[in-house]
């Protein structure tokens, strides 16, 4: 696996494991946060989720062009951390959110959310670019696409243990006050504390018999019961911030004590001045242009995967709230499987591919992606089909019946585990060899800005998340999941029709 590799790789996968850290703790934790934390809706919270997750990809076109322009990547990579590093300080201070004081607390969150995407901006995009100047040397270049699935591995590694985090803590500070953790629970508080007056019947005994099952009296006070639980509750998602920024902190020292045997650009372009007739520049403009042409081409495919994929992060999450079992195992905890899922099957990938390799059959890189985004209409085929056999409403019908009734039609755990092993895969076959795919088409100067240019489609498809929940809401459970079936089977479509044109591109 490790084989023929260069020595960089190991380090620079090592500095990128804090950053994924706390993005899997966001990833598993903001929309639910969000809902808990300030009483927002689902949908408002998406949106939220949303802008976010599009900021942190977008704004690696920025990272992606100061780099390139300064030639300064390392130190960019530095002050994206440090930056990542604040956000993360000022979201793990816990402060109650009440109708005082949320008119500035939602923005000093929006802030700091703000601060972690600009500063993955100027991280992400261009620690990528290093790992692929690692494979412009020839003695590696073969290793390319293994060595960014070797990158993938270590970087997913965080994302196994982080999503843990806030559930272990959040139930530990509940239970240093005598309650226990219920999903439901929150935003039948809220809608306690806000409109009490016209809560419907259904949910005031809702709201009881949840109250009592987690500890509470329903004989006190109902509002002072809600007040504390939503502040205790919060409160424990807030101490897993500050293991985000213990995270942020361990990748900065790893990435500044291995930074001089990462490559450095502005020595390179020193090193390597050669003079060019007129003919050789129009021919390097032409193979430059159908180059960006094809970068351009996959982009606008990986678009429509990020939107179904990303998907963990909203309506799935809610999925996992309302329709899986969760009284022993929280919903964020669901978001570690995708992560392990990346550790466990890596291996198994590459090795397929060495195997058919091997016999002469050599899977090209576009090929894989397209293969890719048929395993993901996989996993929503699936979905649709178990939401159809079981009769799902849309969760706000689902929400409203008695708790009784949504106990009985709730689902096993094995339906999540099915289901991110067949994201898992597509994932495989798409995001590291779609870096492995954009560090080679990239001209030697634009390294930096393509890499941004891949984070800004993905910026893109996250631009589009909130449209899940509004569909999860509103609609039977199979039409919503039909949607992301037929958005990944016409990208497969789109993508097998140009398969011929990207591979002659990428073998120039």
């Amino acid at each position: 696996m490790f084989k023929n590799q260069p020595k960089g790789l190991i380090p620079a996968a090592l500095s990128n494991m804090g950053e994924r850290f706390g993005y899997y703790i966001m990833n598993a934790v903001l929309v639910l946060f969000l809902c808990s934390k300030f009483g927002l809706s689902e949908e408002t919270s998406a949106l939220v989720y949303s802008f976010f997750y599009a900021g942190i990809y977008l704004f690696g076109l920025v990272g992606g062009t100061i780099a390139d322009r300064t030639q300064n990547y390392k130190g960019t990579i530095i002050n994206g951390l440090i930056v990542m590093s604040l956000g993360y300080v000022i979201l793990a201070i816990p402060i109650l959110s009440t109708s005082n004081n949320i008119s500035w607390l939602l923005p000093l969150t929006c802030f700091a959310l703000f601060l972690i995407a600009f500063g993955n901006g100027l991280f992400k995009g261009n620690l990528a670019a290093i790992v692929g100047q690692l494979y412009d040397n020839p003695k590696y270049a073969a290793q390319r696409d293994s060595g960014f699935q070797i990158f993938y591995v270590f970087i997913n590694v965080g994302g196994v243990f982080a999503p843990l985090i806030a559930p272990m803590l959040r139930s530990w500070w509940l239970g240093v006050h005598n309650l226990t953790y219920n999903a439901k629970l929150p935003a039948l508080c809220h809608e306690y504390l806000s409109v009490t007056d016209n809560m419907s019947m259904e949910n005031t005994n809702n709201l009881y018999e949840l109250i009592t099952a987690t500890g509470g009296d329903t004989s006190g006070d109902i509002a002072a019961f809600c007040t504390e639980y939503l502040d205790v509750f919060n409160t424990g998602i807030h101490y897993s911030f500050i293991a985000s920024v213990l995270a942020m902190l361990l990748s900065l020292l790893i990435f500044l004590a291995y930074k001089k045997g990462l490559p450095t650009p502005v020595t390179k372009a020193k090193d390597t001045g050669v003079k060019m007739s007129d003919e050789e520049r129009k021919a390097m403009a032409s193979e430059i242009k159908q180059r960006m042409l094809a970068l351009f081409a996959v982009l606008g495919i990986v678009i429509f995967f990020w939107f179904s994929f990303h998907q963990n992060g909203t309506s799935l999450s809610l999925f996992a709230r309302d329709f899986v079992k969760t009284d022993s195992i929280a919903p964020e905890v669901w978001q570690s499987i995708n992560p392990f899922f990346v550790i466990v099957l890596t291996p198994v990938v590459m090795w397929i591919f060495s195997a058919l390799k091997r016999k002469g059959i050599e899977i090209s890189t576009p090929k894989k992606i397209g293969i890719g985004m048929g395993i993901a209409g996989l996993a929503f085929l699936f979905l649709a089909l178990f939401s159809s056999a079981m009769g799902y409403p849309s969760a706000d019908t689902f929400r409203s019946l008695p708790v009784a009734e949504q106990s009985s039609m709730l689902a096993g755990p094995w339906v999540l585990i099915l289901l991110y092993f067949f994201l898992t895969v597509a994932e495989l076959f798409i995001s590291p060899l779609g870096l492995s795919f954009v560090s080679k088409v990239a001209p030697s100067h634009l390294q930096g800005l393509c890499q941004g240019l891949w984070l800004g489609a993905t910026a893109l498809g996250n631009l589009l998340l909130w449209i899940g929940p509004l569909m999860y809401n509103a609609w039977p459970l199979w039409q919503c999941w039909t949607v992301f079936l037929v958005v990944c089977l016409v990208s497969m479509g789109v993508m097998f029709s140009m398969v011929k044109w990207l591979e002659r591109v990428t073998q120039a």
